[in-house]
């Protein structure tokens, strides 16, 4: 399973982890691999094209992103929440049959993850999720008739407020893979982090 073609990936890298205690988004993982950047890795293959999501001044992160094969976006309302960000993402990208949202601080997403949601909106869903052992995971991805509800978002729900609403227009995608269910908010969550990433 190869990357899906007019599928792009969204990558949500705006964020400031202050309970991270610091940049956390370039904090490296224990091979040395910035979290964003794992993450980055592992969406890529899924997708013909990423783009990137950030905020005016993480200079260091648009440097390592674009050498890992993102195009960067710049949301200069960022700091307003995520959902800023993910419109600002859906508008550059606006000509795609659809997006995959992922976050910048889970990487641990297994690429066969992302694959299977790509493959879903490929197939025709309408909006598709990963799910493992009964838990709605990430990626989340939108076929292109979500595009001016995603360019509309703002606040910091992000896309949330688009799948509470419309939760009939879901296909859960089950994997066998805790990666989609696991985020990175504290220092210590990195020794909760799956072998593959530790």
């Amino acid at each position: 399973m190869g990357a899906v073609h007019g599928i792009v990936g969204i990558l949500l890298a705006a964020g400031i982890g202050r309970r991270f205690g610091g940049d956390k988004l370039m904090h490296p993982l224990p091979d040395g691999t910035p979290i964003a950047v794992a993450a980055a890795a592992r969406l890529r293959p899924a997708c013909g094209r990423v783009v990137a999501v950030l905020r005016p001044d993480h200079f260091r992160l648009a440097r390592v992103l674009a050498n890992a094969g993102c195009e960067i976006v710049i949301c200069p309302d960022a700091a307003h929440g995520m959902g800023h960000s993910l419109a600002a993402g859906a508008s550059a990208a606006a000509d795609a049959s659809g997006w995959i949202v992922a976050l910048g601080d889970m990487p641990c997403i297994a690429t066969t993850s992302h694959q299977v949601v790509a493959a879903s909106l490929q197939a025709g869903s309408s909006i598709a999720a990963t799910e493992f052992q009964g838990r709605r995971g990430h990626p989340v991805g939108f076929s292109g008739i979500w595009l001016p509800q995603l360019r509309a978002l703002t606040g910091d729900l992000g896309g949330r407020a688009i799948l509470e609403q419309n939760r009939q227009h879901i296909t859960l995608c089950p994997v066998d893979d805790p990666g989609v269910i696991l985020d990175i908010d504290f220092v210590d969550d990195l020794l909760g982090m799956p072998s593959v990433v530790r």
